[in-house]
């Protein structure tokens, strides 16, 4: 039967999209705005590093995104010709979880599982493929964790013509089989790291043979590959904690801002996303960050696993960016670069350090950083696959249950929040972790006290991070 008048203004709209012409054209630099001055990246020597410096490890025209200050950056039109294969992402409200809860606030979310990788990861992929091919590179080198970023890039480089190489962490190799069927099939050549590829590997496995990698290992590897090439076309690709890919994230807060403006909503009360690097959470909050500096009371909630808790317990301070000492000392909440997190099956959130732009926003008091523990979040992601049918990724379930907590906390004040988050990817290539959690063998992972001062004695002769404020 018609629906009627009465009842459609009844109805909560559950799918807002935007059209394609409406699709944001520039990308938001948070580095323009940040009310605190933001500490550069060192050499070993304490200098600050100069792009030549960098100048192996990626191409000119990324390197000059990196120090950019400029508050809008245009989007090339060849990349957004392909972003335009899944982009805009809708955005979605969680009724069905709204309803379950009994809570007041409206939950929206950011679905970013609808790309081919099925993550956020394509995002930047796309740009820094097309930026590398643009300068003349044949070969992109990079890590992965959870497999997301190793396949978005594998996917990049198989549309836009490049060779692709990833290192993926051990644990992750071996439980998620289907991520490195993925990067498989789009053309990239997937191995396990540590390896025997690279010097860097073959000196991991010489002291540590049963490790279950790290994060901080495959970046070693990666880098090492790119710039050992003697003939100048290979480069590293990475896949979160730098500026360059933190920015080309945004648009996803960008379409978020128009949406929440159709769904008749003037700002969010909170905003949330997991965080292993820092990518999809700040894709999704820098842009709505612009508006808590200049005076929006807004909340925004960077979510770790206890098991790898960077933002809520370690220092910020200078250290490197991955194990073997191959990047810049960079300014960032940090566990030390020898860290080597417990087997979470949240692999992408298994990261010893944190971007630097995300960093300084908490150093700034702009973030409210949270941990919870792998068995938290799958309670949470069981209840989201039983309200509202899809079945999230380990990542993305810390996410869902910070907003389950808040909801219930906004049911507990009578209060009518409007909760925005990241649904930053889907788990159906990550079903071995629910297998666990179902015959009940997860383990709540914290880190102890003792491990971690064990593993911030590798910072302590790094130069120490001085907190001044913009004159």
């Amino acid at each position: 039967r018609e629906i009627t008048l009465r009842e459609r203004k009844s109805m909560k709209e559950i799918k807002i999209v935007l059209k394609e012409r409406d699709m944001p054209r520039k990308w938001y630099n948070l580095a323009a705005d940040l009310p605190g001055i933001i500490e550069p990246a060192l050499a070993p020597d304490g200098r600050p590093i100069t792009p030549d410096m960098l100048a192996k490890v990626f191409p000119m025209n990324l390197i000059e995104q990196e120090a950019s200050l400029k508050r809008w950056i245009d989007i090339p039109e060849e990349v957004l010709k392909i972003l335009l294969r899944w982009r805009p992402a809708p955005l979605r409200r969680a009724v069905y979880l709204e309803e379950y809860l009994k809570t007041p606030a409206r939950i929206y979310y950011k679905d970013e599982s609808l790309s081919p990788a099925g993550s956020h990861k394509p995002n930047t992929a796309v740009a820094q493929a097309w930026y590398n091919k643009e300068f003349g590179i044949k070969k992109l080198t990079t890590e992965t964790g959870a497999g997301q970023w190793g396949s978005a890039l594998a996917f990049a480089c198989n549309i836009i013509g490049l060779e692709c190489k990833v290192y993926m962490v051990r644990i992750s190799f071996d439980q998620k089989p289907l991520r490195k069927i993925m990067m498989h099939v789009w053309g990239a050549r997937c191995v396990a790291s540590p390896s025997n590829e690279t010097s860097s590997g073959r000196a991991i496995l010489r002291k540590m043979p049963n490790t279950p990698g790290s994060l901080g290992m495959a970046i070693s590897e990666a880098v090492e590959e790119a710039v050992r090439d003697k003939t100048g076309k290979t480069r590293y690709s990475l896949g979160s904690v730098l500026n360059h890919v933190l920015l080309h994230q945004t648009i996803m807060g960008l379409e978020s801002k128009k949406q929440l403006s159709l769904a008749g909503e003037k700002k969010p009360d909170i905003i949330i996303g997991c965080v292993g690097g820092g990518s999809n959470f700040a894709g999704l909050a820098f842009p709505f960050l612009y508006d808590k500096i200049h005076g929006d009371k807004i909340e925004i909630i960077p979510v770790e696993p206890t098991a790898c808790p960077t933002m809520t317990r370690g220092p910020f301070a200078y250290d490197y960016g991955d194990t073997a000492g191959m990047t810049p000392l960079l300014p960032m909440f940090t566990l030390g670069h020898n860290f080597v997190p417990e087997p979470i099956h949240a692999g992408g959130l298994r990261y010893h350090g944190m971007a630097p732009l995300v960093s300084h926003a908490i150093r700034d008091g702009l973030l409210s950083p949270r941990a919870y523990d792998q068995v938290k979040c799958y309670n949470s992601a069981f209840i989201w696959a039983k309200t509202e049918g899809t079945i999230p990724a380990p990542e993305t379930s810390h996410a869902i249950a910070c907003a389950i907590e808040e909801a219930i906390k906004a049911k507990k004040e009578g209060k009518k929040k409007v909760i925005l988050f990241s649904y930053s990817g889907h788990g159906l290539m990550d079903l071995t972790g629910y297998e666990k959690f179902l015959s009940g063998k997860l383990s709540k992972y914290h880190l102890s006290e003792k491990d971690l001062r064990a593993s911030l004695e590798s910072i302590k002769k790094f130069p120490k991070i001085r907190i001044r404020k913009k004159a």
